[in-house]
């Protein structure tokens, strides 16, 4: 989506008539991100355009295996026809199920190529019980997945599977001719399909474009500097949305990706582009990483402090956005010293700043982010209902055009930046994943001996929960989220009461709890000392 004057006339004319023209102005100039054309529309076409570019260039190196831009498009066309003679066709949501490997890009890139969207899952981590909620709820009974993780997927018979470590040792990488897959791929066709945990213990399906990926991961800022000739680090969970960012834009601007092992730090001293949680950035020490030139993070709040040493060290970008707006639809070049913001909608988003009724804050004023603009996804996979309840008509582009409702809190600062200032709802973020808090406690009260549970962000890496009566079995509680839930999803602590103690309105008091768990983690922390 671009954006013509006569959109932005509209634009102020019928959304801000009640504000003054200077306001206006200031509110369409900080709200909408530059137009500019991503130029693909498609991300798998970027991709084969390297591979045309530079076919002998390295396009990915592994724990020592290495291959090229032309083995990996060969290797891909080659699966594809694989997948339309298993029956794949265009629009379908194909099963991802493998951890991070040359294999896995194989995989996605072909399943791009058929027209289909791929749903990626890390096997190694997540519980058999919801991989098999997963599927469900995909059109294709293919899974792609690596043979020592065979013994990890849910039992079930409809579905088949196809080990792509197996398939690429059937034909020598560089043996094989390569025949160019011919499906017509539209950018409005799904490129991915993204499942976060649901308020009903159900995992949803965020429906990801190549429109909407392609904007991002083809103009600037979010390209990152990634260009033939850099290396970029591959470290995230590739159920994480901003593994596309790591994986997809790398690919797509030539350069090399470095898929990291067990350890993060190792690979991230070999890199130039680094894409990461706060979380995993603070865990990394900035001298040992002399060849990075540029640093984005999101995902969860970013410490002042970490963004002032690191911006230091190279360029650094904050960002911010749910998955329904395509990874990030804000990012800002921090300056050390200065304020730490979320920056401003990058192009072709908008991002909108509204109170209870939906109208404009004032500029300054703290309201609730809602982002519009060629990021807004397709809502949700087999559920209109809740997109429906998420994604609201724009009345500030008009046309047809849908916003999503982020449920952050944010208000713009005196020169145009987005500050953001935490969430309104009981929806977190811990290691950088997002998390339902409701979801979890529904998954303890699904216990029989559990009548009541809250579970609460103890930290960005733990969360704490809260069940009762107090003769609940706690070591089973934990089994029980462990065999139902992603690892982050998991209560590091569980402790159980006869009662939760209320407020005065008759609701659970989660501030006295959360003090009551801050209290003990400090007392553990002080006797391990």
């Amino acid at each position: 989506m671009t954006f013509s004057p006569q959109d932005k006339s509209q634009f102020c004319r019928q959304a801000l008539a009640h504000w003054p023209v200077a306001q206006q102005d200031l509110f369409e100039r900080w709200a909408r991100g530059p137009s500019a054309p991503p130029g693909h529309g498609c991300v798998h076409h970027a991709i084969e355009r390297q591979a045309a570019l530079a076919p002998d260039a390295t396009a990915a190196v592994c724990q020592g295996q290495r291959i090229s831009y032309a083995q990996l498009d060969r290797q891909a066309n080659r699966l594809a026809m694989r997948l339309i003679e298993q029956g794949v066709k265009r629009g379908d949501t194909v099963a991802l199920f493998v951890e991070r490997s040359i294999p896995m890009l194989v995989g996605l890139l072909a399943v791009m190529k058929v027209g289909a969207a791929y749903v990626p899952q890390d096997a190694r981590i997540v519980p058999p019980m919801q991989l098999a909620m997963v599927l469900e709820a995909l059109s294709s009974r293919l899974i792609l997945t690596l043979s020592p993780l065979l013994e990890r997927l849910p039992e079930t018979h409809a579905s088949q599977c196809l080990c792509l470590d197996e398939f690429l040792a059937e034909v020598p990488w560089i043996a094989q001719d390569n025949q160019p897959v011919c499906a017509a791929v539209d950018p409005d066709d799904l490129c991915f399909v993204l499942f976060t945990s649901g308020t009903t213990g159900r995992p949803n399906g965020v429906r990801v474009s190549h429109r909407n990926l392609c904007n991002i991961l083809l103009t600037e800022p979010g390209r990152m500097g990634m260009a033939p000739g850099r290396t970029v680090g591959q470290i995230l969970n590739i159920g994480f949305d901003m593994a596309a960012w790591e994986i997809l834009g790398c690919l797509a601007h030539g350069a090399t990706l470095m898929i990291r092992g067990k350890h993060i730090a190792p690979m991230a001293a070999q890199c130039d582009v680094l894409i990461a949680t706060p979380s995993i950035l603070a865990t990394l020490e900035s001298r040992q990483c002399p060849l990075l030139k540029v640093v984005a993070v999101a995902g969860e709040p970013c410490p002042q402090g970490l963004a002032d040493h690191w911006a230091g060290h190279c360029d650094f970008y904050n960002g911010c956005g749910p998955t329904e707006t395509t990874i990030v639809n804000t990012l800002h070049r921090h300056v050390p010293g200065t304020l730490l913001t979320i920056g401003q909608p990058t192009p072709n988003n908008t991002v909108y700043v509204l109170d209870a009724q939906g109208q404009a804050c004032a500029l300054g004023e703290i309201g609730e982010m809602w982002a519009g603009g060629a990021g807004v996804t397709a809502g949700y996979l087999g559920n209109p209902e809740l997109t429906a309840q998420r994604y609201r008509p724009d009345p500030f582009i008009g046309a047809g055009a849908l916003m999503f409702r982020t449920r952050d809190l944010g208000r713009w600062t005196r020169d145009g930046q987005l500050e953001h200032l935490g969430r309104v709802d009981d929806q977190v973020k811990v290691r950088g994943f997002r998390v339902e808090l409701d979801a979890v406690s529904a998954t303890l009260e699904a216990r029989t001996d559990c009548t009541r549970a809250v579970t609460l962000k103890l930290d960005d890496r733990h969360l704490v929960a809260f069940v009762s009566p107090a003769g609940v079995d706690i070591d089973a509680c934990r089994r029980h989220c462990e065999q139902r839930l992603a690892y982050y999803c998991v209560p590091s602590r569980i402790y159980a009461l006869d009662q939760l103690p209320l407020t005065s309105r008759g609701k659970v008091d989660k501030a006295l709890l959360l003090q009551w768990a801050r209290q003990r983690q400090a007392v553990k922390e002080t006797g391990d000392a």
